[in-house]
């Protein structure tokens, strides 16, 4: 088991990336996150599954390995009982778009797959987004892989290892788990359509016949992937990767009067379409902890897809039952930086014109920082704190490279999507020169203020930290 204390974004030690995060809030009270583990560089996902757990939201457990593909027995195996995920016969407008797309890069998507799944038997045998729950003293773990097998496996302990694994009757991915306030298990599932059944009381079966199909669709509610489910204030909230905004990286949801539907699409929770150039696909969740409701998610890095970090923001639940939509920010679960506090460069938390998250592994330490900085690129960092008590008088940076920042601070009555521009300070330019570089503040009005650092005449430009003084 891995220690680590901090409470900005992202949460986790920066060689660790646990995407397609299911919090729990399980029966020693402690918050524990259920996801993927990225750690290669080909795919997404990997073989194992690692659980992490807090009981304060400053100190992190990192697990040592909870669940292996390779003791799957029916992972990538032509003899074990399949059954299919994406309809080909039915494609949805997106498949329909990333169809003609590819097409006219000569590519066919339909045969692409079709032969990825005749060579699973030579593939990795990838574990999929999981999701996990408590019920008669054991922990069950319900996972799914690249073949799209799905399964549940069980523990006494919520951060497992789990074993006993069991293949459940349906094919798919990122499959949610349910209880509602009767004991009655729901388990959710699917790509592009989702779908529901009840479980039975061993909480490893269910009957097939009872299957109910297109609880929410791309059509009707945006669904991409990615079920999460909750139940607050006596309404289902039926969290997933929602493609409101043109592609994936949207936390949107629905609600119900029934945990089978129907449900109504609400709007988006979140979107991290800003955190890389690359970014393609979110999967969070929502839950309640210490008084605090909070949304779970991935940020892409390094240019890629892959490479996903966990990442948490507060949210707001209203008294009609609406979420509104909430920004990245850099602070995370914390408060906003001050005077005296460093912000390292890969804990920006929005990019623009192709600038982004590095990764260095060519030394002995893992490294990261804010690189790929070109002509007209921005980085943005929320949020810092200019009060009478610690008042802000400039930044210094520390990296490599030459060339000009701009800096803007933008204040704002919240962290909401809407919120309301306050004011914005134009504080000024400054030169980086060998990596280095200082700018004083002027005088300006006390709050809560966004970062957006602005770069012209980059000469292999990267910022390895910001210091605030």
């Amino acid at each position: 088991m891995q220690t680590f204390r901090n409470c900005n974004n992202p949460i986790l030690p920066i060689d660790i990336h646990v995407p397609d995060s299911e919090g729990h809030v399980m029966p020693d009270g402690r918050l524990y996150i259920y996801g993927s583990f990225d750690n290669r560089d080909d795919v997404f996902c990997s073989e194992e599954y690692h659980v992490v757990s807090t009981a304060d939201l400053v100190d992190w457990s990192i697990f040592d390995k909870a669940l292996d593909g390779n003791d799957i027995p029916w992972l990538n195996e032509p003899s074990a009982p399949h059954y299919p995920g994406i309809d080909w016969s039915n494609p949805t407008p997106f498949i329909q778009k990333m169809i003609e797309r590819d097409r006219k890069n000569g590519i066919d998507i339909k045969k692409k797959f079709e032969e990825e799944a005749r060579k699973s038997t030579r593939a990795p045998k990838l574990l999929f987004a999981p999701d996990c729950i408590f019920s008669k003293g054991r922990y069950y773990l319900y996972f799914c892989g690249a073949d799209d097998s799905e399964g549940v496996a069980v523990s006494d302990d919520p951060q497992g290892p789990f074993t006993e694994p069991v293949q459940l009757p349906c094919g798919g991915i990122d499959p949610a788990v349910f209880i509602d306030d009767d004991g009655q298990a729901y388990y959710y599932w699917g790509q592009l359509f989702s779908h529901g059944v009840k479980l039975n009381s061993d909480m490893c079966s269910f009957d097939r016949s009872e299957i109910r199909d297109n609880l929410i669709t791309e059509e009707e509610h945006y669904f991409h992937e990615g079920s999460s489910m909750r139940k607050i204030g006596g309404k289902y909230y039926y969290v997933y990767a929602c493609i409101t905004y043109g592609k994936p990286t949207s936390l949107g949801y629905a609600m119900s009067d029934s945990p089978m539907g129907s449900f109504q699409y609400k709007g988006v929770i979140f979107n991290n379409e800003a955190c890389d150039p690359a970014s393609w696909n979110n999967h969070g969740s929502i839950e309640y902890f210490n008084g605090q409701w909070y949304v779970l998610y991935h940020r892409a890095s390094g240019g890629v897809q892959q490479h996903r970090r966990l990442c948490m923001e507060k949210i707001e639940i209203l008294s009609d039952g609406s979420i509104p939509e909430v920004k990245m920010t850099s602070q995370g679960v914390g408060k906003p930086f001050v005077r005296d506090d460093v912000i390292m460069g890969y804990q920006v938390c929005e990019v623009h014109g192709g600038c982004f998250v590095e990764r260095d592994t060519s030394g002995t330490v893992y490294k990261e920082y804010l690189g790929n900085i070109i002509e007209g690129c921005s980085a943005v960092f929320r949020y810092i704190s200019h009060t009478a008590e610690r008042p802000l008088l400039g930044i210094r940076i520390t990296g490599a490279g030459s060339g000009t920042i701009i800096v803007y601070l933008t204040c704002f009555d919240g962290n909401q999507l809407n919120a309301k521009e306050l004011r914005v300070v134009e504080v000024g330019e400054f030169s980086i020169r060998d990596g280095n570089g200082t700018l004083m503040f002027p005088d300006f009005e006390f709050g809560e203020y966004e970062l957006t650092l602005k770069f012209i005449n980059s000469e292999g430009m990267m910022i390895d930290q910001i210091e605030l003084y």
